[in-house]
Order: structure tokens, then sequence, then C-alpha cells
């Protein structure tokens, strides 16, 4: 079985009445050739079976389930270690992401960035219908970032991301709950002075299901990142003192 240029890592729970649609997009949507892991928690998750009726004819759709932990961290995180290709797009499972910007965030990366973010907050982006406080909250993490660290995306909580596989086996991931992982790795790259580039994207509130995003409880993990971002690790410090 031949590599594919991008492995399309897709957490999910309880997804069973939108994963279909989101899965015909990235098929519609998507020209490189790609593997689709779509991951669970267990294997009672009515979204396997959703899964499994496309992945019958399109065995590029796969199921994992996820036996290290709960959560979109893990889950993602488990899809990552199953995967193949050299580029990992991690997106979402509720329909808000646009599947046609994955052959631009992956050529990014093929092209030497080791994150290539999808930004709703850079010119041309967009985000429509998201509650007013998270989009606010994310609005100014995203903004202060960009601004004040040069972490080299407006929008580095967004988790719609394409990484160089290198790069995520050299720094690893820590996170282990929520979707505080883009903005980890984000922060990560800043501090090992690797480049960063992004692309304008429009994302949609989801109108099918109920959102997972658990905000109040999730925002110490991402101040914990974003404080990381801007700080100088040792080498950079030394070489900053040196000259």
């Amino acid at each position: 079985m031949s590599t594919p240029r991008c492995s399309i890592v897709i957490p999910a729970k309880n997804e069973w009445d939108s994963i279909t649609a989101v899965l015909r997009r990235v098929s519609e949507g998507v020209s490189l050739s790609f593997e689709c892991l779509v991951v669970v928690d267990d294997d009672d998750d009515p979204t396997v079976e959703s899964v499994e009726e496309l992945a019958s004819g399109d065995p590029r759709f796969i199921v994992v389930v996820n036996r290290s932990g709960v959560g979109p961290a893990a889950a993602i995180k488990a899809g990552i270690r199953e995967s193949r290709a050299p580029v990992v797009v991690v997106t979402m499972a509720d329909g808000s992401d646009d599947p046609r910007s994955i052959d631009d965030l992956v050529r990014l990366v093929e092209r030497g960035v080791v994150i290539a973010a999808a930004s709703r907050y850079m010119a041309g982006g967009q985000q429509v219908g998201a509650p007013m406080v998270k989009a606010l909250l994310s609005r100014l993490a995203g903004l202060s970032l960009y601004w004040l660290a040069r972490v080299g995306t407006h929008d580095a909580t967004n988790s719609f991301k394409a990484y160089d596989r290198s790069f995520l086996d050299s720094v690893g991931v820590d996170s282990t709950h929520g979707f505080e992982m883009g903005l980890e790795l984000v922060a990560k790259a800043r501090r090992a002075r690797m480049p960063v580039a992004e692309i304008p994207t429009i994302w949609l509130e989801r109108t099918i299901g109920t959102s997972r995003f658990k905000l109040w409880e999730w925002i110490p993990r991402y101040l914990r990142w974003y404080f990381l971002a801007f700080t100088r690790s040792r080498i950079e410090s030394g070489s900053r003192g040196e000259s």
C-alpha cells in the first residue's frame, strides 16, 4: 500500500449525525492522496457504524478506537500514532472546517513549514456563528499571540492545522484533554524558532449535533500554552546573551 501525501485525523464522539456529511466533503474537497482516520473512544459509539458504512466503499476512511485515555487530545494523539503520511492534518467532526483548504495546508508543510494553520482572523478569513464569549477570547488570544509573540499565525487556537510529522515526533504532544493541542504546538514551534504559516479559512458554527467544547473548564489548559509562547527557549536566550 502506497503512503498517502497526508493523513487526516478527526476526533469524534457521538458524531453519527454529522460525520457522514463531513467525510463526503473531505472526499470531494481533497485532491491529494490521503487517508482519513476517525478516532472514537469506544466501539459502542454510533459514529463507528456511520464511518464503516462509508469505508466499505472507500478504504481511505478508517475507524480508530482510542484505548489511551478519553477526550479530544487523547483521540488526536491516537490518530497521529496510527497515521502513515509525512503530513498530518487535524480537523473536526462537526462540519465547521472547510476541507477544501486541506490541499493548500499540506502543500505549505511540504514547502518547509512545520505548521500550516487555517486562520479565521487573517485577511480573507472569517468566523460565522460562534458563541460571543468564545469568539472574543479566541480572537484576542490569536491576535495578541500573532503581534506580540510573533507565532506566525493570527489563529493559534484553531484546531484546523497541518503538521510536519518529523516536527510532531521531535516536540511531542503534552495536551491530554481538550482542544488545546493546536496552541501547544504553535507555542513549541515559536520557542524552537521553527516556521509557521497560515491561509485564510471560513469557519461556520455547527448546524447538526451539540458542541462539546468546554470553554471554562479548558481555559486554564489554553493559558498554559498561551504564556509559553511568550517565553524564550534556552537556546534562544543563550544566543541573544552572547550577541
